[in-house]
């Protein structure tokens, strides 16, 4: 149902395999990997096994009939509707914060609330977009590799 797109659910074990995103800057500007994320800076998400961007657009969800989200794109491009603001506490997104993300282009909150699929991802919970900002959408990274960023910009050469 919905858009078509390929779903976003969540699971509750922290090490499965397919929930890894990496983060990205804005595709229009620059973003040094292992730069810390600031709060309030845009960023898309980018689903390591696809390649897919974390997506929202104004679809019913088919479960919970709030927003759906989606993976969208192709080797992490994707459009305007993939970009998502950090919402923390501090000056830039620390390991262990609970953030939002508020979607730009429909103000919505990435969120996960108790519906469960069933067939053919029986147990997976669905991700959607919420209006307003409450307990069902604060994230919180599990795993992950920081980098720290280099002292001179990457050269590359070109073939």
């Amino acid at each position: 149902t919905g858009s078509g797109q390929q779903s976003v659910t969540g699971v509750e074990a922290s090490d499965d395999a397919n929930s890894y995103w990496r983060i990205r800057g804005k595709s229009d500007s620059s973003c040094q990997r292992g730069t810390p994320v600031k709060c309030g800076q845009a960023i898309r998400l980018t689903h390591v096994n696809t390649g897919k961007n974390l997506h929202t657009h104004h679809f019913p969800s088919p479960l919970s009939n709030n927003q759906e989200v989606s993976a969208f794109g192709d080797d992490g491009e994707g459009d305007d509707l993939d970009f998502w603001i950090v919402q923390c506490s501090g000056t830039f997104w620390e390991r262990e914060d609970a953030v939002r993300f508020k979607h730009v282009g429909t103000e919505v909150f990435l969120s996960i609330t108790g519906e469960q699929y069933g067939h053919p991802i029986r147990g997976q919970r669905e991700v959607h977009g919420m209006s307003a900002a409450n307990h069902h959408n604060y994230w919180k990274a599990m795993e992950g590799v920081f980098i720290k960023p280099s002292l001179e910009p990457a050269k590359h050469d070109e073939l």
